[in-house]
C-alpha cells in the first residue's frame, strides 16, 4: 500500500545566493576523527572559503 501523505523533510539544506548553506533539522556535525562538534537545529555553513571560524560562516564574503 503506497503512503501519499506529505510529510516535511526532517534536514532541509538551501543554497544561499552568493553565501553559505543553510542546513535546517536534526544537525550532528562531527570533525575528521568523527568526535561531535555541534549538535544544533540550524548551521550556517561557508562555501566561500574565507570564513575565520570554519567551517561555519562568519559573513566573512560579505565584507
Amino acid at each position: 500500500m503506497e503512503n501519499n501523505d506529505k510529510k516535511e523533510p526532517s534536514t532541509v539544506v538551501e543554497v544561499l545566493d552568493g553565501g553559505p548553506l543553510r542546513i535546517k533539522g536534526h544537525i550532528v556535525l562531527k570533525d575528521l576523527k568523527r568526535d561531535i562538534t555541534k549538535a544544533c537545529e540550524e548551521v550556517m555553513l561557508c562555501t566561500c572559503g574565507e570564513s575565520a571560524n570554519k567551517p561555519f560562516c562568519d559573513r566573512s564574503h560579505a565584507r
